[in-house]
């Protein structure tokens, strides 16, 4: 990841510099805006979804360890 992000780091300070110089199109930049923000918005919506069924498996294990527990309590009384 990281050869990636320096990659970009790159990439991004040779567009800075070409607004800089007046070579820089802010259209194509706003393309290149909007094109991330929905990349970065279904990003988020796919965790979410994720995240939401982590947490129901997670939910199922806490449930099926205290019906564990139960069992191991009343078996050592």
């Amino acid at each position: 990841m990281g050869f990636i992000k320096n990659a970009m780091d790159w990439v991004l300070e040779k567009e800075a510099d070409a607004a800089k110089n007046c070579h820089a199109n802010p259209e194509d930049i706003d393309k290149q805006i909007k094109l991330l923000e929905e990349k970065r918005k279904q990003l988020k919506k796919k965790f979410e979804d994720e995240d939401a069924e982590f947490g129901h498996v997670l939910d199922k294990l806490h449930f099926i360890k205290a019906a564990s527990l139960k069992c191991h309590t009343s078996k050592e009384a």
